[in-house]
Order: structure tokens, then sequence, then C-alpha cells
């Protein structure tokens, strides 16, 4: 009957427990904005416990989106988030005497976490109590052994039995089966709280009734009520009529939960007025409270003293009752008794945690002050100034903690960061509590800081000098370029272009004539460069990250291009102008040559090769004028060939040659010679008669003088022999290794004092355009010497007067 009625109340219970499953609506409250829900204990696992999204003032489908999740704090979550509703469910069993044991009420405290951007909310669930625990006695039997001397009202205690639930669940009431020899006593103080007496109402005659069997029932207050019970065995026994007794029935001992063991806690000491083996007494012990931890207590049987046998926590177990049972050795032997309640003393035994429960990392480098980059939760096992903990970062950084509830802090952005000078900060959260001494702990947080584009590329030199000979092969390297951008990935790669800007000296772009690669930064040119064309290249070359956006930097490039010996000299044709003449030595003809190089490169020596050794003339080294070495006579021949040769001061040296021909002719032929000059000159005779004859001799004198000093390549030479007309011609062209040949006319005539000379009018109307030349500055400087013209009339003829005047006068006027 007895069982059946037990599962009869077994199946009341957990009909009980379902209906009773109740959720309290969820309210802010006012301080910290904390969220609390109730939820009864044993729920099943799906339930809703509340609308966490809704109260949280979150849109519908939010919480998803932003990943609204519950932050574990060391221990097993029996709740969890729904994804998709957001509403706070029961996942696993929710034990309320496994989570809070007797502690009332049973609060969890819950992170929640929301991303983008984060946040952070705390939830307190209160788990309530339902009645799913039975009493419970220490033991299903209980021997008792009583003298048939008791007298009635004699009171034996009984350990009462124990419900791990709380408040009404947890009040107990006892019954006991029928009996007219004992009933039941219940005391409740607040010192000792309850004592369960057995009380003798009629005295006991062993002979009748040697054993009574009787079923103490505990029943709590829950409702539906659940019941325990045990079985009291009763032995009468005879004589011994005198119990052992304490001096006080409740000992109060306080101890630190540091002490060792073998710690005396007490020495108890009782008395029994009966004699011989009647007093004799020996002590026993037995944990009440709590009831599974026998093995912390141990009694000297004979002495009496209890001693601590294993480790103490305070953050176990903070108070034990303890009861000691005094039997004498009677026959019967009777008992007194006393309970020893044990208070544990709380010490600085357990260091401060740090647990990291979120952590947003890497950190871009312009996050903004009070950016949250991790959530932190500290605790301590102790309590009082012993459980009160300080926190802060080590070493000195850009973070900072700031409490958010609690035991709750999160580690924030305090100064600004830049990856170019730290990229990455080991910090180091340090807890302290207030214990003597303080016990420490710390956490060690490794926080990178990612990039942004916030450097622009930076030549190392905002003018690069770059020098290149011409002539250089396509594609030749002509210098290397780099920018340095500190920073990295996409955000630090440069690539670099040339920037359009125009050519110094030239229309076309600076594109045409280099480019520069676009990784490495090589510079090359496109095709080979020309000193005679272009000497200097001035553009800019432009380096840009692949950052978003793109920063840029620019460098000036100046390409000097470098001059070579690639031109030979060029001779030009002859000026047309007339001889000068002038002490011993008469300038035949003059050798004009160019070099498109500049420098020593265009710098020219004027030699005679042909004939060598003394000859009857010779060269200007610098001027490169031909004169005449020595007077003229019948035996140097009627012909004389010259080779002149023109060279440069370039390694390797270039070099031109031209060929002159210089012929002796006869007075009589020199008009002949004249070729088509002389007919030209035939045509103003009459006029320039006419002048003579009207001006007067000064005027004459200047015009000749003037035609001598306005002609630098001819000269008229006076001094003893036959009267020479020199006349030239010019063949051949401007290449190089190509002979230039000139041919001049000599005619002798009966004069012995005045050499007159005149170039022939062809040669003065086909003279070439001057060609476009470089302003050069040779290191040695050709001096050209100044000639005065002789006085044209000492010792002429009339005849030879004349034709010396009227050839001057139209070399004059055809200049």
């Amino acid at each position: 009957g007895g069982a059946a009625w037990a599962g009869q109340q077994s199946r009341c219970r957990c009909c009980a427990a379902v209906v009773r499953v109740l959720v309290l609506q969820a309210a802010w409250a006012l301080s910290g904005g904390q969220v609390r829900y109730s939820v009864p204990e044993e729920a099943k696992a799906g339930t809703v416990v509340g609308r966490l999204a809704q109260d949280l003032g979150l849109e519908a489908g939010e919480a998803e989106a932003r990943r609204l999740r519950l932050v574990a704090q060391g221990r097993r979550a029996s709740v969890e988030v729904s994804g998709a509703s957001g509403a706070l469910l029961v996942s696993s069993r929710l034990d309320r005497e496994e989570l809070c044991g007797k502690s009332a009420p049973c609060a969890l405290r819950l992170e929640v976490l929301l991303e983008r951007p984060l946040r952070v909310f705390h939830v307190q669930l209160e788990v309530t109590d339902i009645n799913d625990n039975a009493p419970i006695f220490p033991a299903a039997r209980k021997n008792l052994s009583i003298a048939e001397s008791s007298v009635p009202g004699s009171r034996f205690p009984l350990e009462g039995a124990s419900d791990a639930d709380i408040g009404a669940n947890a009040q107990l009431s006892y019954a006991l089966s029928s009996s007219e020899h004992f009933s039941l006593d219940l005391q409740k103080t607040e010192e000792d709280g309850e004592s369960l007496f057995l009380v003798l109402r009629k005295p006991l005659d062993r002979e009748m009734i040697p054993v009574h069997r009787l079923v103490l029932t505990a029943t709590d207050g829950g409702r539906p009520s659940l019941t325990g019970t045990m079985e009291l065995v009763i032995s009468v026994l005879d004589a011994n009529d005198n119990a052992p007794q304490f001096n006080q029935s409740v000992y109060k001992v306080q101890l630190p939960e540091n002490a060792e063991r073998g710690t005396l806690v007490i020495k108890l000491n009782a008395t029994d007025l009966d004699e011989g083996s009647n007093r004799n007494i020996s002590y026993s012990l037995e944990t009440l409270l709590p009831q599974d931890r026998n093995d912390v207590f141990g009694i000297d049987r004979k002495s009496g003293e209890i001693r601590l046998r294993n480790d103490l926590d305070f953050e176990d177990v903070r108070l034990y009752r303890l009861q000691v049972d005094a039997t004498d050795q009677g026959n019967p032997p009777l008992s007194g008794h006393c309970k020893v309640v044990v208070e544990v003393l709380d010490v600085n035994d357990n260091a401060p945690e740090v647990w990291v429960t979120s952590l947003s990392v890497p950190v871009p480098e312009d996050a903004s002050l009070g950016t949250v980059v991790a959530l932190l939760s500290v605790s301590d096992r102790d309590s009082g100034e012993n459980g009160r903990v300080r926190c802060w970062v080590w070493p000195a950084s850009p973070f900072g903690l700031e409490a958010t509830f609690l035991g709750s802090y999160s580690l924030v952005l305090r100064e600004a960061l830049d990856r170019e000078r730290v990229s990455e900060y080991e910090v180091e959260v340090r807890a302290e509590d207030g214990g003597a001494p303080a016990l420490r702990a710390s956490r060690g947080l490794r926080v990178p800081v990612s990039d942004v584009n916030d450097n622009a590329p930076l030549f190392a030199q905002a003018v690069y000098t770059v020098l290149a000979r011409e002539n250089n092969a396509a594609g030749a390297e002509l210098a290397r370029l780099w920018a340095r951008d500190p920073d990295e990935a996409a955000n630090g790669r440069v690539s670099y272009s040339v920037w359009e800007g125009g050519v110094a000296g030239g229309a076309a772009g600076s594109s045409s004539y280099v480019s520069v690669d676009a990784e490495s930064g090589r510079l090359w040119a496109l095709q080979p460069l020309d000193y005679e064309e272009l000497q200097v290249l001035q553009f800019e070359v432009r380096a840009v990250d692949a950052g978003e956006p793109p920063l840029s930097g620019n460098a000036t490039v100046q390409l000097f291009v470098l001059d070579e010996n690639d031109n030979a000299p060029a001779l030009l044709p002859p000026a047309g102008s007339a001889p000068e003449a002038g002490g011993v030595a008469a300038v035949v003809a003059k050798i004009r040559a160019v070099d498109a190089d500049s420098g020593y490169n265009a710098w020219l020596r004027y030699e005679l090769w042909e004939p060598r050794g003394k000859g009857p003339f010779r060269v200007g080294l610098y001027s490169g004028e031909v004169s005449t070495a020595r007077a003229l006579d019948e035996a140097d021949g009627p012909r004389q060939r010259l080779l002149i040769v023109v060279r440069d001061h370039g390694e390797p040296a270039r070099s031109a040659t031209a060929t002159l021909s210089v012929s002796l002719l006869e007075p009589n032929e020199a008009a002949l010679a004249l070729g088509p000059a002389a007919a030209s000159a035939a045509t103003n005779v009459w006029l320039v008669v006419a002048i003579c004859a009207v001006s007067s001799l000064f005027l004459l004198a200047v015009v000749l003088y003037g035609a001598s000093r306005w002609a630098p390549r001819a000269a008229v030479l006076s001094g003893p022999g036959p009267t020479t007309l020199v006349c030239a011609s010019e063949v051949g062209s401007w290449s190089y290794s190509q002979r230039h040949s000139r041919s001049l006319c000599v005619a002798d005539g009966a004069a012995k004092s005045d050499l007159m000379v005149s170039a022939p009018t062809s040669l003065r109307r086909r003279r070439a355009p001057r060609p476009r030349t470089r302003s050069r500055s040779p290191p040695l400087s050709s001096t050209r010497s100044v000639r005065k013209a002789s006085w044209p009339f000492h010792g002429c003829f009339p005849s030879q007067f004349l034709l010396g005047v009227v050839v001057n006068l139209h070399f004059w006027m055809n200049r």
C-alpha cells in the first residue's frame, strides 16, 4: 500500500510540474537596463522563457541579422536564443537544486551579445522552484534503545528529513504511525532550527512489548505534497535510568577555511549520574548538514575531542551542523545528545578569474575612440573584501577598461591608432582582489591593427637627375624609381606611370621617348636618343597605390642626354669672298666645316696631308684658312693639289677630307679663267670708269679699303713678283669620308709689287645657306689675325690699276 501511494504521488508531481510551467513577462529593470525573466525548473526543452528580441527593441529579422546570441560564462548554459525569432528558449534540463542548492532566489546572470554594432545586454533569469523533491530521511531505518524505566514525557531526538526544494516546497510536517506509547514533538528555534523529538507518553513494559515498530512520515508543503518515510525500531531496555547529559544543547564554533587537518574544533564533555559501567561514556558523531560530508570531522570516542579530518572550503560549504551522541555503558545504555554548529570563515584563497567573452579583432587603424574591442567577465569566489576585484590594462596602451555591469568590463579604444607605427598590441588585463595579501590574475589579449589607406606613396627624391648617352638601344634601362608606401597589402602596392607633361624643346610627348614599368618602377627608353635632336627631357612619374580611394605621389625626372661622337665633320660651301692680302702670306682659300656634336666632339682641327714637307701652302690648325707659306715661283709648277683632313676631338675621332686644286695662270689667261665671272665684270667696266673719273682719289681709297675689310675670305697680298689672280670653285658633298675638291687659278703678270685676288661671281651667287649651328666653346679658341691691305696704286701700271679697281668694285657690288 505504501509503494502504490508513493507511485501515485510521483505521477501527480510530474503532472503538476508540466501544468505549472509559467513564463513571466520580461521587464526592464530601472537600473542598468537589465531584462529579467522567470522560468520554473524542470521546464521542457524548447519552452519559451521570453521574447528577448522584442524586449530589446529589435525589429523582426534583426535578431538573426545581427547575430543575437548568449555569451557563456564558464558553465553550461541551459537556455539559448532562437536565431529566427530571437526568443529565449530552454535548451536543456533546468534543475534549481543543482544550480543554486538551498540559495533563494535562484537567479542566473546571462550576457546577451548583439553584433554590428557590438552591444551587450544583461539578462537575469530566475529559476523558480517546483516541488520535484520528496523529503528524504538520513536512513530508511533508525534503531532506538529506550529503557523501560524511562518516565512518561521523556524525549528522544530524531533526525529529521531534508528536502532539496525551498520555500513552501521544503516546509516539512511530520506524522507518526498510531501508537499509544509514543508521539512526536517538533520544535523550531532561530538558533537551533527545527528539532524533532520522540516523546514517551506512556511507561514501557519490555516484558509485554520488547520492540516497538513505528513509521515516521515527513510531508512537504508543495502542491501536490510529497512524502518520505523512515522506520523507527525501538528496543526497550532495562535498568540504566540516567542518560549522559551535556552542559548545553548547542555549541557554536568558527573555523577559517584554511585550517589544517587535525585542528581541534571543540572538546565536548557529557556527565552521567549513574555509577560504574553505567557512567562510562563513549561519544559518536553524525553530520546533519550537509548530509554527504560525514568525512570532514571526526571525534575521539573517549575524550570527546572533535578534530578536522578533511579540508574546508568556504565557497563550497559555509556551515556544518553536527550531532554528538554521548552513550553510557549501562545495560541498557543511555544516550545524551547535543548539536555542534561549525561556521566556516572565508580567507583569501581564490585568485580572481578573467574570461574573454567576446573579442572583435583586428581593429582598423581609423577606428573611432570608444570602439569596443573585447568584452570581459571578472569574478572571485571569495566574499567580502576578498572577493572585491579591481581591474586595469597593462602595459600602458591605447586601450582602457570600462565597467559595464557587476563583474563585466569592456575593453575600449581611448587613443588613435597608427598601424604604420604599431601594427599589433599585446594587451594584458590584470585583476587584483582586496584580500591581504592580495591575489592577482591576468589574461593576455592579442589585438592586431588592420590597415587603412592613409599614406600616399612617397618618392625617395622629389627630383631625379638621369644621365643617358645618346644612341642607346631601345628598351635600355635608364633608371629605377621607387616610391615608399608604408601601408600594407593593396594599400601599399604601388604602380608607376609617366604623367604627360610635354618635352623641353620639342612638341612630342615624353611618353614617346620613355616608359616606366608599372610594377618595378624601371625607367626605360622607347627609342634611341639623339643629342642633336633632344638634350633635356623633363617629365613627371606618378606613383599610385591600390587602396580605396587610391592615393598618389609625383616625382620630377630630368633626363639629360649625353653627347657621343657620332657625327663626322661636314664641309660647308665657301663663303665666296675675295682673299685678303697682307704681309708675306696670302690666304688662298678657307675650308669651312661644321660638326653636329658638341664640346670636344665638335672641336675641329685642320691638317694638310698632301703635299707634305716644304710645300708652298699651309692650313690654319683651327681656322681652316689655306694660305701661301712662301712666295710662288716657276719651280712650284703650274698646278698644286692639296689634301686637307678635318678631324674632331672625339673618342674615337671622326674626320672628313677636302681636296683643293690650285692652278697658276698667266695674266692674259686670267680673264678666261674667270669664266662667267669675267663676263659679268666686263659689263660694269664703263660704270667703274665713270665712278673713278668722278670720284676723288680719297673716295676710291676708302672704297678699296672697305672692300678689303668686309671680305674676310679675300686678301690682297703686296710684294715682289708677278701679278697673280686666284679663283676658286667647289665640288663634292658633305658626307663622312667624302672628299671635297676646290680649284684655284693663278696667273702671272708684269707687275712686281701687287697681287690682286678676286672670287668668281658664280661661286658667290651659289653660296649655300648657313646651316643651323649650336654655340660651342672649344677648349682653345682660334685667333683670327688682322691683315692690312696694301695701298693698291703703289708701283702699278694704269691697266693693272684699272683691272684691280674693276674687279674689286665688282666684288663689292655683288656682296
